[in-house]
């Protein structure tokens, strides 16, 4: 394996009645002029907005200001409204309530405040903050980790570009994992969180860093656990135990902890991103679509990970065949588990054609190939791209 450091500082509250016995305490210890960042308004019809705000109300030392509307794919331009709220009202600490968006917006806020410049930079030059606003977060959708880690994707809507960063600064403080919050979730929004977490732990999976036995196991473990409890969680969408194990998968799959001194591949991403940066897709639906596509075009690069998730993860049985041919039954069982759950299978379900195919090609590639099971050239990605139409 390869040599790595590792340090997580986010402190987690799993289960029931976590958020009413800490979030006061733990906000006041943090700040006490509080921006509330959050969606599209789920979270006022769930109720879990007016028990946030009954229970900050109970300090009145707290003053709370609000930044409502975040995207799906969280926008520069609400980044940007984020920041000025913050030096306006001279805001000391945020509280994310949302998923993965949310949090994300919030993570790009908390860099950009104390920055000169606009903070785009982060995501274009790969420049680093030398300070961040602190924040916590409540989790509403098992979905990106992004309540456990320090990164997170924020899209350029005006140049149609969709970039990723993060610093040892923007891990969150705290974060609060409910599974009753994740309740009012929709079924779509569900099926996209349980293909992102899978995906967030392929990408990590398919490796070609030696020795890494017990990593392999632990990515194994997640994907089972997300295969054989995902039916239970989409049959009724307010099953605590089904719901409470996909929110720890998810938060497992991304906090950095399964994939210690294993380099990943990250292809997918670099790919999805550039289609929802034109298209403006759900993540997760961009993610079942190119995955498997992905995986065909690079089994050649080295068929052995791909046979293990295949015996391992899907049980194909391998008697009798080549280990080539296990390994593609094994991406076509993933393949049909996500079909099983509703998971969209091309391009063209979202009614995208071949028009911007060369474009989005192109763009994933402009600071260099991308992947690390096989390197990713221009042609590549547009092969890819072409196989999900």
């Amino acid at each position: 394996m390869n040599a790595f450091s590792f340090w997580n500082p986010t402190n987690i509250f799993y289960g029931k009645g976590q958020m009413e016995a800490h979030l006061t305490k733990l906000v006041k210890r943090n700040g006490k002029r509080i921006l509330l960042v959050y969606g599209g308004g789920s979270i006022k019809k769930s109720g879990l907005y007016d028990n946030v705000i009954a229970l900050l109300s109970e300090d009145k030392e707290l003053e709370i200001f609000e930044l409502p509307g975040v995207e799906p794919n969280p926008r520069l331009s609400t980044v940007h409204k984020g920041i000025e709220i913050c030096r306006k009202e001279n805001i000391d600490f945020m509280l994310a309530v949302g998923g993965g968006s949310v949090i994300d917006a919030t993570k790009a806020i908390s860099s950009g405040v104390k920055y000169d410049g606009d903070v785009w930079d982060f995501y274009v030059t790969r420049k680093r903050p030398t300070e961040a606003l602190p924040f916590g977060t409540i989790l509403t959708l098992a979905a990106t980790g992004s309540e456990m880690n320090s990164g997170g994707v924020i899209t350029n809507w005006e140049t149609k570009e969709k970039m990723g960063a993060g610093s040892p600064l923007t891990f969150p403080k705290f974060s609060f994992c409910d599974p009753e919050n994740t309740f009012s979730v929709p079924r779509d929004q569900t099926v996209y969180g349980i293909v992102d977490m899978m995906v967030h732990v392929m990408e990590e999976y398919f490796s070609h860093t030696p020795n890494t036995p017990l990593q392999e196991r632990l990515c194994e473990s997640v994907l089972s656990t997300v295969v054989e409890v995902a039916p239970k969680a989409l049959a009724n969408l307010a099953d605590y135990e089904a719901r409470e194990t996909l929110m720890y998968c998810g938060t497992m799959a991304l906090n950095g902890m399964i994939s210690m001194g294993m380099s990943g591949d990250w292809a997918t991403h670099g790919i999805e991103h550039e289609v929802s940066a034109i298209y403006d897709i759900p993540h997760g639906g961009g993610l079942a679509i190119i995955f498997p596509n992905w995986a065909r075009y690079v089994l050649d690069a080295g068929t052995k990970r791909f046979y293990q998730m295949a015996v391992r993860v899907f049980h194909v049985d391998p008697a009798g065949k080549s280990e080539r041919e296990v390994a593609q039954e094994g991406i076509d069982a993933l393949r049909a588990f996500w079909d099983s759950i509703g998971a969209p299978k091309s391009l063209g379900d979202y009614g995208i054609d071949g028009e911007n195919l060369d474009v989005m090609a192109e763009h994933a590639v402009k600071h260099g190939a991308i992947g690390g099971y096989k390197l990713l050239q221009k042609e590549d990605v547009a092969t890819i791209l072409q196989m999900c139409l």
